[in-house]
């Protein structure tokens, strides 16, 4: 998968985001102005949301983040 697919699941908080995103579905933290997040899916229902990048891993097989607890739990029942 080309590296320009994976940047463009990458984003900053904005100030249009956090009126939108008050915390990080992964971590429970709030966003702040300029923090680096991705468009991932995790143990949350519904559809991919965006979470600070470093609570996710690219995962190659999907071409997507995933949510790093998320990761972590399918890689132990490879």
């Amino acid at each position: 998968m080309a590296t320009g697919y994976r940047e463009s699941l990458k984003t900053i908080i904005d100030r249009e985001k956090l009126m939108l995103l008050k915390t990080c579905a992964a971590c429970k933290r709030p966003f702040n102005l300029g923090d680096p997040v991705v468009l991932a899916c995790g143990t949350w229902e519904g559809p991919p949301r965006l979470i600070h990048e470093n609570e996710a891993v690219f995962d190659t097989e999907t071409s997507s983040y995933i949510d790093r607890k998320c990761y972590t739990a399918k890689s132990v029942h490879r």
